[in-house]
Formats: C-alpha cells, structure tokens, sequence
C-alpha cells in the first residue's frame, strides 16, 4: 500500500541538526544500498516501515513529515541496522535523535506514545518464546 506524502516545507537545516547529535554523524554517508531494512526485524511486520526512506526524508529536509510521523517510533532500537550498514550509519541512534525532537517539538501526540508501548511488548513477547 503505497502512501502519498505531501511536502508542506523543506528545512536544509534539519539534516545538520539530526547529525549533530548522538548517533546521526555518519547519516549524510548514506547511500541507500538497503542493507538496513534487509536486516530490520520490523519491516516484515509493518510494510510501511523503510530505514532507507526515513534517512531520505531526512537527508531532503521534510522535518515535519518524518517528526509526525508514527514510523518513528515502530524502531525496536536492536541496532541490527547499524551492526549490517556498510557506511556505519547510526540508524538506531538516528531514530532515538528523532524520537528526542519529535518530544521536545510537540510532535507527539498520546497515541502515537502507546502504540510504540505496543510494539515493544509485541517484541519482547516474540523474544521470549
């Protein structure tokens, strides 16, 4: 199911903010070999979920769009992405830096916050079996 994203406004400096912190500094050395969502253990779950067009959006500027997004936050921080990334992209920190902003900008809503309770109970019941 493809869905359409629409661009309200692209921030050049998003990018920049993203690597300035903690785990994004290697995210403008990506070049979307999709070694990441090959080894992502959400992707068979949720088709909507793509490592490769969240560092995209993010490399292009669509703060709002990756922000808002609930994508964000279906990450299950196992770090498979970046123990199999080529480039060392930091995908897993990457998400963390966007969950950081997506809190300190009030993009979050209370559901969104649930569901990713959700999901990290889904995986850790998984896990255990």
């Amino acid at each position: 199911m493809e869905s359409t994203i629409i661009v309200k406004e692209l921030d050049q400096d998003f990018c920049d903010e993203v690597a300035s912190l903690p785990g994004g500094e290697n995210i403008k050395k990506c070049f979307a070999c999709g070694t990441c969502a090959a080894g992502c253990p959400v992707t068979g779950v949720y088709e909507e979920y793509n490592c490769r067009t969240i560092i995209r959006q993010i490399l292009l500027g669509m703060r709002d769009e990756v922000l808002k997004s609930p994508i964000i936050w279906y990450c299950l921080l196992c770090y498979r992405c970046h123990a199999r990334c080529p480039q060392k992209v930091n995908f897993t920190d990457i998400m963390r830096a966007l969950r950081y902003l997506a809190v300190k900008y009030n993009y979050v809503s209370q559901d969104i916050l649930e569901e990713s309770v959700n999901i990290d109970n889904i995986y850790l019941s998984v896990r255990r079996d």
